[in-house]
C-alpha cells in the first residue's frame, strides 16, 4: 500500500510539471532540456553508477516515454529495459482486464444474504437462491450464495439452535413460575408465588401465603391452566417446594416441566427479572401490613403491569392492554399531540406510579 501511494504521488507530481512547461514557451523549453542533456553528459563521461531505479520511478518513466520518441533521450537506462517496462504494464492491465470468473454481485446483496443465512439456519444455499429468485427476482446461482454465506463455527451442525432462539420459537406456549419472600411490618415472612408468560409477558397468575406446599402450589397452577390449552412448557427451579408428585400432575394437566439447573438462576431469567421488577417498582418502597395488605398491593401492581405499564422486551409494548381502551390518537408532529385533548393522570398505589392517557377536552368537562 506504501508502494502504490508512492506511485500515485510521483504520477501527480510528473502532471503537475507537465502543465508548468505547457505554460512555457517552447524555446524555454528547448533551452532547459538542452542544459539537462549537457549535464548527464558530463556524469557519462566520468561512468557514475546511477541508483537503483524505484518503482515509483520507474511507472513514472513508463507513462512519460510513451509521449515522445524516447530513444535518443535516454540515457542512463538501455531501451531494452524500457521496453520491458511497457511489456509489463500492459500485461497487468489486460490481467486486470481478462479476470476470469464471473462479475461479483453489489453489496447490498451480499449483505442480504448474510441477513437470510443468519435469519434462517435451517435454510441452505438453494432454499436462499430460490428465495431470492420467486420472492424478489435475482437469480443468483447457489454456489455464489454459498460464497457469501456466514461460515459456522467447526464442530457446529448446520441449522443448530441456541437456547435463546428455542424460547422465542416457544415463547407462547411457556409459563415460568417461582417463589420470593417478603416480610411485612411486625416481621412476618410471606411467600409471593408468581407466574409468567413468556410471550407476552403477562403476569398469569400472583398470590401469597405464609405457609407454601406442594399442594397448595398446584392448585395455583391449576387455577392458570384450567381454562386454556394454549401452554405446553412449565418452567422452574429445583426447590424442594416443587415435589415430584407436583410434576406429575403438571404433566397430567399437558404442560411438559423443564427443571432449571443447580443455581442457574439465568435458565429462567424472565421470570427472576419480573421478581426483581416487582421488588424496585412496589415492595422496596411500601410496607404491608399483613397477608391481606400485601394481596391487595400485588393485585393494584399487577393490573398495572399488565394493562398500563411499557415494557421494552416488547418494543416497546404493554402484555395485556383492557378491553375496549380506546386506542392513542395519531398526532401530526413528533414532539405534539392532538388538538382538542389533555393527558390525564391516574395514580397507583396511592402516587407511586401515574398512568397517563389522552383524554377529549369535551368529556374532562
Amino acid at each position: 500500500m506504501a508502494m502504490l501511494v508512492q506511485i500515485v504521488l510521483r504520477l501527480i507530481e510528473d502532471a503537475l510539471r507537465w502543465l508548468v512547461l505547457l505554460a512555457r514557451s517552447d524555446g524555454s523549453v528547448r533551452a532547459e532540456n538542452l542544459v539537462l542533456r549537457r549535464q548527464l553528459a558530463m556524469f557519462v563521461e566520468r561512468g557514475i553508477q546511477p541508483r537503483r531505479v524505484d518503482p515509483a520511478t520507474r511507472v513514472s518513466l513508463a507513462v512519460l516515454t510513451r509521449l515522445f520518441d524516447w530513444r535518443n533521450a535516454v540515457v542512463v537506462l538501455k531501451p531494452a529495459t524500457i521496453v520491458r517496462w511497457h511489456r509489463a504494464g500492459w500485461r497487468l492491465l489486460w490481467r486486470k482486464k481478462s479476470r476470469p470468473g464471473r462479475p461479483p454481485i453489489p453489496g447490498e446483496l451480499c449483505l442480504l444474504i448474510r441477513r437470510m443465512g443468519q435469519e434462517n439456519p435451517l435454510w441452505g444455499e438453494e432454499r436462499i437462491a430460490n428465495e431470492l429468485l420467486l420472492k424478489l427476482g435475482v437469480r443468483v446461482s447457489p454456489r455464489t450464495v454459498r460464497k457469501y454465506l456466514p461460515k459456522r463455527p467447526p464442530g457446529q451442525p448446520r441449522g443448530d439452535q441456541r437456547w435463546s432462539t428455542f424460547l422465542r420459537n416457544h415463547a407462547k406456549a411457556i409459563l415460568a413460575c417461582d417463589f420470593f419472600v417478603t416480610v411485612t411490618a411486625t416481621f412476618r415472612l410471606l411467600y409471593v408465588f408468581v407466574v409468567i408468560e413468556h410471550n407476552s409477558r403477562r403476569l398469569m397468575h400472583v398470590n401469597v401465603t405464609a405457609h407454601p406446599s406442594a399442594a397448595w402450589t398446584l392448585q395455583q397452577m391449576r387455577e392458570v391452566v384450567a381454562h386454556t390449552d394454549e401452554h405446553r412448557y412449565l418452567i422452574h427451579d429445583r426447590d424442594s417446594i416443587f415435589a415430584r408428585h407436583l410434576d406429575d400432575s403438571m404433566r397430567a394437566l399437558g404442560l411438559a416441566v423443564l427443571r432449571s439447573p443447580f443455581r442457574s438462576p439465568k435458565a429462567n431469567a424472565i421470570c427472576e427479572r419480573v421478581i426483581g421488577t416487582i421488588r424496585r417498582e412496589c415492595l422496596e418502597w411500601m410496607i404491608p401490613l399483613s397477608e391481606a395488605h400485601l394481596r391487595s398491593i400485588l393485585h393494584e401492581w399487577v393490573a398495572h403491569y399488565n394493562g398500563r405499564r411499557p415494557h421494552s422486551a416488547l418494543c416497546p409494548g404493554v402484555p395485556g392492554p383492557p378491553r375496549g381502551s380506546a386506542r392513542r390518537p395519531k398526532a401530526e408532529s413528533r414532539h405534539r399531540w392532538m388538538p382538542g385533548v389533555f393527558v390525564g393522570a391516574r395514580p397507583v398505589l396511592g402516587g407511586l406510579h401515574h398512568e397517563y392517557s389522552v383524554v377529549p377536552t369535551t368529556s374532562s368537562l
